[in-house]
C-alpha cells in the first residue's frame, strides 16, 4: 500500500456516499475499485459514473476476484456489525459512517474483531476534519482563551423525517440524539476532553415518527466546562455559528460561512477560515485514513473515540428517560492507530 494507491471499496451508493466519491476524486493516495449496494441498480449506476466494479451486496464483494485494501462503510447503523465484520474477516480496514453502532455493547464487540483480525476499524467524524475546526482547536489548546467555560452547539433543521430509515429505531437506534448527537459528543470530546456526565431533556415529538425529533444536551467535562447542544429535526434554529466556544480570556465561534474568535483584550474580531466545507472535510479524513493505513500518521479519530461516542449516546438516552443527570465512562484521548 506504499507505493501505490490504496484499493477501496464503497459499501452502500446512497447519499452520504456521494460526497466520498467526490472525496476520492480529490484523493491521490486511494483508488475506488467497487462499489456495493443491496440495490444494485444504484451500485450499478454509481460504478459506470466512477469507472470501478459494482456489486449487489459486501458479500458478493468479498467473494469475487476482485481485490481490495480497505472500505467506507455507508449503510444505515442496523448493517455495520454484520458488514464490518465480513470486511474484517476478510482482512480490510474498515473506516465506518456514524454512528458507528446501535449501541455500545454492538460496537465493543465490533472493535474487539477488528482487533482480533489485525484490522483497524474506525468511525467516520467529518466535523474533526473540517480546516476551521482545527483551527478552533489550536486556539483552545494554546490557552489563549483562557480556561474554557462553556460550549455550545446546534445542529437544528427542518426536514421532513416520515419516510426516511433515519427515524425507524430499529435501523437507526433512536432519532434525532444518536444521528445528529453522535457528531456533537465527538466535537467536544475533541476540543475539550473526555465527558464526565450527560443530561438531556427531550422536546415536543412534532413530526409523527416514533422517534425524538427535539432535545437538548448538557454534558460536564473532565476539565470543568459546561456543554450545550441542541439537536433537532423539527425546528429551524438559524445561527451562522453551529459551535460556539467561551473561555475566560476570549470567545471562538465556528461557523457555516466563516468563523472567527476574540480574545478579552481585542478590540475586533480575528476572521479565519471560510466555514463548512463538506467534500474538503471528507477529503481530508479520506487522506487521514489512507495514511494511517500506510503506517504515516496516527488517525485523528480512533476506534477508542467511536467507543466512547457510543457510550455516551447510550447514557444520554438512559438520562432522556428520567430528565437526570447520568455519568459517561472515562475513554481517556489516545494516539491513533496506524497500519502495521
Amino acid at each position: 500500500m506504499i507505493d501505490s494507491p490504496i484499493r477501496f471499496a464503497l459499501i452502500g451508493s446512497g447519499g452520504i456516499a456521494q460526497t466520498h466519491i467526490q472525496a476520492f476524486a480529490k484523493n491521490g493516495l486511494a483508488r475506488l475499485v467497487a462499489v456495493a449496494d443491496l440495490r444494485r441498480e444504484s451500485a450499478e449506476a454509481v460504478g459506470a459514473a466512477v469507472q470501478c466494479r459494482a456489486f449487489g451486496s459486501a458479500e458478493e464483494l468479498l467473494s469475487s476476484d476482485c481485490e481490495v485494501d480497505a472500505a467506507i462503510v455507508c449503510t444505515p447503523p442496523n448493517t455495520h456489525a454484520t458488514i464490518c465484520g465480513q470486511l474484517s474477516d476478510a482482512g480490510v480496514h474498515v473506516l465506518c459512517e456514524k454512528p458507528i453502532a446501535l449501541d455500545l455493547g454492538e460496537a465493543t464487540k465490533m472493535i474487539e474483531h477488528a482487533d482480533r483480525n489485525n484490522t483497524i476499524l474506525t468511525m467516520a467524524s467529518k466535523f474533526r476534519y473540517t480546516s476551521d475546526m482545527i483551527y478552533a482547536k489550536q486556539l483552545v489548546t494554546s490557552g489563549v482563551l483562557g480556561e474554557v467555560l462553556l460550549f455550545e452547539n446546534t445542529f437544528a433543521g427542518h426536514v421532513d423525517m416520515s419516510k426516511r430509515w433515519n427515524s425507524n429505531r430499529t435501523i437507526s437506534g433512536g432519532g434525532v440524539l444518536i444521528d445528529n448527537g453522535t457528531h456533537s459528543v465527538d466535537i467536544v470530546r475533541y476540543l475539550l476532553g473526555p465527558l464526565s456526565s450527560i443530561q438531556v431533556i427531550e422536546g415536543k415529538r412534532y413530526q409523527s415518527i416514533q422517534v425524538e425529533d427535539t432535545v437538548r444536551i448538557h454534558a460536564k467535562t473532565d476539565c470543568g466546562a459546561l456543554a450545550a447542544m441542541d439537536l433537532s429535526w423539527s425546528i429551524n434554529k438559524q445561527t451562522p455559528w453551529y459551535v460556539s466556544i467561551y473561555g475566560s480570556q476570549g470567545t471562538v465561534l465556528v461557523g457555516w460561512k466563516e468563523s472567527k474568535y476574540k480574545r478579552a483584550i481585542d478590540s475586533e474580531w480575528t476572521v479565519f477560515g471560510s466555514g463548512y466545507d463538506k467534500v474538503q472535510a471528507f477529503t481530508s479524513q479520506l487522506n487521514n485514513f489512507c495514511n494511517a493505513l500506510r503506517g504515516i500518521e496516527p488517525l485523528l479519530i480512533t476506534s477508542q473515540d467511536a467507543l466512547a461516542s457510543a457510550d455516551a449516546i447510550d447514557k444520554a438516552y438512559e438520562s432522556m428517560k428520567t430528565d437526570g443527570w447520568v455519568a459517561v465512562d472515562n475513554y481517556p484521548l489516545i494516539a491513533g492507530r496506524i497500519a502495521s
